[in-house]
């Protein structure tokens, strides 16, 4: 017992020693450097991509509808979907270095018929139960390859999931953002048509006063027109958007129950800690590395295919002749074991351009990985930079609407005193109704870049 053991182990190291000659050892490729952020040169570790978005977004009504999607939409049930499949592959793929057992029972009759006429004619029934068991060993690694390559591909599955994830939290913010912008857009359209409106019947005031003329009336109405044919486009837009927040939930076409954007905060320390951590973070990142990993698996087994390969398989079972009265007895038992060992010979042509094509797969694999990783530096700057850009707004644009405010008062009073022309008026109104939708407009862009930035590094999951 013993010396089998002692057997059995040595044989298991030489596998080892020699899968080891063959295939070779996945290492992450170290392609990280701090360079990923430009103009940045953060130390600090902190990210806000380890804030769950329950805690980064603070409205409760669009908690609700992340929630939401995160339950229903479509996209994401196929990603499950997926998992599902790979991780049906990975159990077979775990299961390959299993020895393979089969159950079988068979009878057949046969009957010799009489050719050499002295009238003997023979006739026999075989009844025969057995099991067989095939077993290869993984000399050179193939299998265990194979078994690394369907975990890589499983894990992909599931990176990609948290890709749609990521992604579905991002989009509803952005969409729901835009949202309540549309809303306060039009809020301030519609405020500016009824000032315009009171603006016409005071130019009509003064015409009849003989103060202006009635090409200031006309000039005014003109405005009111112009401003009134944006409402349309204003409320096309809401409804559009609504529409497309109901795809992302899973739901039919219908009204999205919001906030105003006055309520949604500006987040101030957007914190996006070091390049190295959008390798465990970024789940795209994530994805393509696995998928290199795949690819890089699929070459070893490629490798290893080009190899004589051992395959152990054994027999056991009883047999008997015409009768079945004694089946089971030690006298009906047989039992074979037979070792085969098969090398590719003419199709190795075919195994060698398999093994090219394989390592044509593993580099574009590694050149996706690579890029993405860039890609997701590139995200992180552009957002970084989109924030810092329209939060600079802030203050230019609020003194703009203030003196625009002002402009309009002085003008009317102006104008009233015959010291100012119409055209002034309706410059100084057109003007502000422009910079106060450009002032939602830099709020929409601050709360999106925000939204960009976290998912660019990778939040959105927990």
């Amino acid at each position: 017992m013993k010396i089998q053991t002692t057997k059995y182990i040595s044989t298991l190291m030489l596998s080892l020693l020699l899968a080891s000659c063959v295939t070779s050892k996945y290492e992450t490729p170290n392609i990280i450097d701090n360079k990923l952020y430009r103009d940045s040169n953060s130390t600090d570790s902190t990210s806000i991509a380890d804030i769950s978005w329950k805690n980064y977004f603070q409205d409760a009504t669009l908690q609700s509808l992340i929630d939401e999607g995160l339950k229903n939409n479509y996209d994401l049930q196929i990603a499950t979907a997926r998992i599902k499949q790979t991780e049906a592959n990975l159990s077979s793929a775990k299961l390959g270095q299993l020895p393979t057992l089969d159950l079988g029972a068979q009878y057949s009759s046969s009957k010799l018929n009489d050719v050499q006429g002295n009238g003997i004619t023979t006739h026999s029934d075989v009844f025969q139960l057995s099991a067989s068991a095939s077993w290869e060993l993984d000399i050179w690694g193939k299998l265990n390859s194979n078994k690394k390559s369907a975990l890589a591909t499983y894990l992909q599955s599931e990176a990609y999931k948290r890709v749609v994830q990521t992604s579905l939290v991002a989009n509803i913010a952005s969409n729901y953002y835009s949202l309540l912008a549309l809303d306060k857009q039009l809020e301030i359209t519609n405020s500016t048509i009824e000032l315009l409106k009171e603006n016409v019947v005071t130019m009509q005031y003064l015409k009849d006063a003989d103060i202006t003329t009635g090409a200031a009336v006309e000039q005014s109405k003109a405005l009111l027109y112009s401003t009134q044919v944006t409402v349309p486009d204003l409320e096309k837009s809401i409804r559009e958007m609504e529409n497309s927040i109901c795809l992302l939930l899973g739901r039919e076409p219908g009204r999205i129950e919001r906030t105003t954007i006055a309520q949604q905060p500006i987040p101030t320390e957007l914190k996006y800690g070091v390049p190295a951590q959008l390798l465990s973070k970024r789940p795209d990142v994530q994805m393509y590395e696995y998928a290199y990993r795949a690819a890089f698996e699929n070459t070893n087994i490629s490798k290893a295919s080009l190899y004589p390969s051992l395959t152990i398989t054994g027999a056991a079972g009883y047999s008997t002749l015409n009768n079945l009265d004694h089946f089971f007895d030690y006298s009906s038992l047989f039992a074979n074991v037979v070792g085969g060992l098969t090398q590719p010979i003419f199709n190795q042509k075919k195994l060698r351009n398999q093994l090219k094509m394989n390592q044509a797969k593993q580099e574009e694999a590694l050149i996706n990985f690579k890029n993405s990783v860039l890609n997701a530096g590139n995200e992180v700057s552009n957002a970084l930079f989109a924030y810092t850009s329209a939060k600079s707004k802030d203050k230019n644009r609020g003194l703009q609407v203030e003196s625009l405010i002002k402009s309009v008062d002085y003008t009317k009073e102006l104008l009233a005193y015959s010291n100012a022309n119409y055209t002034e008026v309706l410059d100084a109104e057109e003007n502000l109704l422009s910079a106060q939708l450009n002032q939602v407009n830099d709020k929409l862009q601050q709360l999106k870049a925000s939204v960009d930035l976290y998912r660019a590094l990778g939040g959105g999951v927990n």
